[in-house]
């Protein structure tokens, strides 16, 4: 088998972060491999405080990912127009925006990362009225920005947000299709929630 057929092969699922990951997601985010989510001096009650906030927020979620059953990542999508993005890019109804987190590990397992990306851009453009996917990573983090060009994510540009400069990449249904990660998309084996309703109808795009 393949490393595209192994992948394929294992099973991925999303819940709802739940007031039980709070501990799990502070051991993630202060991990020195999670930098680049400007979390790591963050204490549990920081972390509490971050997701019941998300949680409370009618256009962002945040899931725990399990891969073949082990927490294995953290995703949260956002309506852009409701976000710091807002009015600092070419913004379009049927935009989703998508943070992702592979959890730091002994034993990684190849082939992880690529399943990840696979089901959770396949999973935004699942939302309702979504049309495009926007991601907003660290300019300097050279690991992800490749692995947004695997998956068909083109970068257009720097975009100052906060205390970083951020490379906002879009991808499309087409960009993502013909992707690399996109091919490994189409043959998971996906438990999934229904997309949570990011959109409100007028940030909608009509199928």
């Amino acid at each position: 088998m393949d490393g595209a057929a192994a992948s394929a092969a294992r099973r991925v699922e999303l819940r709802p972060v739940g007031a039980q990951d709070h501990p799990l997601l502070h051991r993630w985010v202060t991990s020195p491999h999670a930098v680049y989510w400007e979390m790591t001096e963050a204490g549990l009650a920081d972390v509490v405080a971050e997701y019941e906030a998300i949680a409370a927020h009618p256009h962002h979620h945040a899931h725990v990912g399990l891969v073949d059953g082990t927490a294995t990542f953290l995703v949260e999508v956002y309506d852009p127009a409701h976000s710091e993005l807002a009015g600092r890019y070419a913004g379009a109804p049927g935009d989703v925006g998508l943070h992702v987190l592979v959890a730091p590990t002994d034993t990684p397992v190849p082939g992880t990362t690529d399943l990840v990306m696979a089901a959770v851009v396949r999973w935004c453009l699942a939302q309702p009225g979504a049309r495009r996917v926007v991601v907003e990573p660290d300019e300097r983090n050279a690991a992800i920005r490749a692995k947004n060009l695997a998956a068909g994510f083109t970068e257009l540009g720097p975009v100052a947000l906060g205390s970083k400069t951020a490379m906002l990449s879009i991808a499309t249904p087409e960009s993502f299709t013909a992707s690399r990660i996109g091919v490994l998309a189409a043959g998971l084996d996906l438990t999934l929630p229904e997309p949570p309703l990011l959109l409100t109808p007028d940030r909608q795009v009509s199928a």
